[in-house]
């Protein structure tokens, strides 16, 4: 890097700072010399860093306001580029949101411009040799069905939302079919939104973080942009916003307006199931806080989007889905009131993640406690079930493992209570976590509920 930096600014670095990226693999740094600084991105997936330098240089030619490549390695894994500072527009947005200030007049001012650049990106850009885009050099079929895996198997599945896998998958093919009966030549930038505007010290807006640009639909990346979990965009300024960023693409390209229209809702749940997938990986998967704490804000908006929008395809297991989500206990907005989420689990299939960020609470093992799953009459029942029930009740060890648990957790629930702690997670294992912790969860939350003012959520993983 010092190497690469020299070879550009015929001067030593000084200074190296490395700077976070939350949702990237890639490596960025601050590099300053006595005259001249930039920014140093590494990566070693070399055909990303292609894309991006190929796009950055053409839309640079086509008067697009994109960070200057300065410098790239032999070996493509590393580049210098125009330093654009610190400040995104989510930054910005956010610094003065909690400055207690009514901000929607500015909030309109600034996503006019950023709507106006959108639409030369996508008419300027159409042009591009996408053989060079990465992973793929258009949004089409297969790169819908990833995203929508992604959503299935990183959000679904993760957050225990049920589902029938084929119905589900014939929905997504039905969906599929429905969004791509449309113009899909237009330059899809492909992660649009506040994160990736920057705002330079002269106030001129800059954009990165465009290496996944192809060729699709115009609409996503207005979806993208206007629908970001956490752009807090009034309803209201969001079909306002549509109107105006129509009215400058009809400046460029004819289009139905109402077809337009029609379709953009349908991108908007795409983009939605897209981020809610990369929420579960980031959050549920890597455990990093900030993506699980973006859920609820995306969950408050598919819930708007449901309500006021039907859609001319049958997909019954997709709305299904899509119901469940906006319905889940760990997806609402927060009260001050402490959650305790009690849980039921088979050690075979693993301890439950906790989807609140705070990096999980309380595991128990009831496997040492006897069985009823090894006498036939108890095998195709639960421990929610009264025989089971009588069967564990009967047992000593039994009860004396729920006072010793009890000794355990109530005082950590006394303790987030009198703090102000809105989470706390509580799970049972057994063998198969069919009898012996969904007995054990059961009286748990029984007592939590009679004894103390906190909302107990109950969820037996292997029973549904």
């Amino acid at each position: 890097m010092d190497t690469l930096f020299e070879a550009w600014a015929g001067e030593p670095c000084l200074n190296k700072v490395p700077i976070s990226a939350n949702g990237s693999n890639r490596r960025y740094y601050r590099i300053e010399g006595a005259t001249h600084k930039c920014m140093a991105a590494v990566n070693g997936d070399v055909r990303e860093n292609e894309a991006f330098i190929y796009y950055a240089r053409e839309m640079k030619a086509r008067g697009l306001r994109v960070p200057e490549i300065y410098a790239v390695s032999e070996d493509k894994t590393m580049y210098l580029q125009q330093d654009l500072g610190d400040t995104t527009l989510y930054a910005h947005l956010t610094a003065r949101r909690q400055s207690g200030e009514n901000i929607e007049e500015e909030i309109r001012t600034i996503y006019r411009r950023v709507l106006s650049d959108l639409v030369l990106f996508q008419t300027r850009c159409r042009d591009l040799d996408f053989s060079k885009a990465y992973p793929r050099s258009d949004f089409d079929r297969q790169s819908v069905q990833w995203d929508l895996n992604y959503f299935k198997y990183f959000f679904l599945k993760l957050a225990y939302i049920p589902f029938n896998e084929q119905y589900l998958e014939d929905d997504f093919n039905r969906f599929i079919d429905y969004i791509l009966d449309e113009d899909c030549s237009y330059f899809l930038y492909r992660d649009f939104q506040a994160r990736n505007i920057m705002i330079a010290s002269d106030g001129e807006l800059y954009y990165i973080d465009f290496q996944g640009g192809r060729r699709g639909a115009a609409q996503y990346d207005v979806a993208s942009l206007l629908y970001s979990a956490k752009s807090e965009i009034p309803d209201h300024l969001r079909a306002e916003l549509l109107d105006y960023y129509i009215g400058q693409l009809s400046q460029y390209v004819e289009f139905d307006k109402e077809a337009f229209r029609s379709k953009f809702y349908g991108y908007v749940l795409v983009r939605m199931m897209q981020a809610m997938g990369a929420y579960g990986y980031r959050g549920f998967f890597e455990k990093k806080d900030y993506f699980v704490r973006s859920i609820p804000l995306a969950v408050a908006n598919l819930r708007n989007i449901l309500n006021s929008n039907t859609f001319p395809i049958d997909i019954p297991e997709l709305q299904n889905v899509w119901n469940a989500i906006t319905k889940h206990e760990d997806f609402q907005p927060k009260d001050d009131k402490l959650n305790v989420k009690i849980f039921s689990f088979s050690y075979r299939k693993g301890i439950p993640p906790d989807k609140s960020g705070n990096g999980g609470g309380f595991v128990f093992d009831c496997r040492a406690l006897p069985n009823p799953g090894r006498y036939e009459q108890y095998k195709h029942i639960c421990g929610k079930d009264k025989p089971v029930i009588d069967f564990l009740q009967e047992k000593p060890e039994v009860a004396d493992f729920l006072e010793h648990v009890k000794g355990i957790v109530c005082p950590a629930v006394e303790n987030y209570i009198e703090r102000g702690f809105s989470s706390l997670m509580v799970s049972f294992g057994c063998t198969g976590g069919q009898h012996r912790s969904v007995y054990c969860a059961e009286q748990m939350a029984k007592y939590l509920r009679e004894h103390y003012n906190c909302r107990v959520v109950l969820r037996h993983i292997e029973q549904g």
